[in-house]
C-alpha cells in the first residue's frame, strides 16, 4: 500500500505527510524509553496506528471546535487528528488527557516539536479534569462503552458526540453500556482492520 496516496484520500497535503513521518520517528524514539505501543506493531505502525485514527476525520461533525482525546498515550488518535486538523479544520483545538505523567511528557515533546499550537496536554485522569466546552470525545482503546458514557456524561453536554475505535467486542460493550445508558450510534466499519468498527455516539443520556 503507497501509504501516502492512501492518506491523501482524507485530504493529507504532503507537508502534513511529512509531519506524520517525524511523528512516527519520534515515537520509535520514545518507545525506547516506554512500552507506547508493542514492538511488534512497529514493523505495520503507519496501517495499524496512523491510518487506523487517521479514518476518524471523516466523521467529525462539521461543527466540532473542541475535541478532547481521552487515554491519548501513544498518541493514538488525538495526535494524528491534531496534525490532519491542522490543514483541514485549523479551528479545531484537541487536548490530550494522560493521567500517566511520563506519557505527558512525551505528548508535550511531540507538541513542541510538531509545533501543534492547538494541542493542550492534560496530565490527569478525565474524570479529574474540567473543561469548559466539549463538542468531540475520542478515544482508542481506552475503556468499555459503560464507562466512556460516564466520562462523557462528566465533562460534557446534551450535544456531545463520541468517536470510538472499537474492537470485535463492541456488541457485547455496547449490550452492557445500554443498561445503564440511553444513546445513539452510527457503526462504520473500520478500513484498517479486519474486526474493527468505528462508532459515532450521540444524545448520550442516563437510562431511567
Amino acid at each position: 500500500m503507497d501509504i501516502f496516496e492512501e492518506l491523501k484520500k482524507y485530504n493529507v497535503s504532503r507537508e502534513t505527510y511529512e509531519k506524520l513521518q517525524k511523528f512516527i520517528a519520534l515515537l520509535i524514539e520514545w518507545n525506547e524509553k516506554m512500552n507506547l505501543v508493542s514492538k511488534n506493531s512497529l514493523a505495520d505502525v503507519w496501517i495499524r496506528h496512523v491510518l487506523d485514527s487517521a479514518q476518524l476525520v471523516d466523521y467529525i461533525p462539521v461543527n466540532a471546535k473542541q475535541i478532547v482525546d481521552i487515554g491519548s498515550g501513544s498518541g493514538f488518535p488525538g495526535v494524528i487528528l491534531a496534525v490532519m486538523l491542522q490543514d483541514i479544520k485549523p479551528q479545531a483545538s484537541i487536548t490530550l488527557v494522560e493521567s500517566i505523567t511520563k506519557k505527558s511528557v512525551y505528548l508535550n515533546d511531540v507538541k513542541q516539536k510538531l509545533g501543534l499550537n492547538s494541542v493542550c496536554v492534560v496530565n490527569d485522569r478525565v474524570e479529574n479534569a474540567v473543561f469548559k466546552s466539549v463538542d468531540l470525545i475520542t478515544a482508542r482503546a481506552v475503556a468499555s462503552m459503560d464507562v466512556l458514557c460516564g466520562y462523557a456524561k462528566k465533562i460534557g453536554d446534551k450535544n456531545t458526540e463520541m468517536l470510538l475505535l472499537k474492537g470485535k467486542s463492541f456488541s457485547e460493550e455496547d449490550e452492557l453500556a445500554r443498561r445503564h445508558w440511553q444513546y445513539e450510534t452510527d457503526i462504520f466499519e473500520n478500513k484498517y482492520s479486519n474486526d474493527g468498527v468505528v462508532v459515532k455516539v450521540r444524545n448520550i443520556r442516563i437510562k431511567r
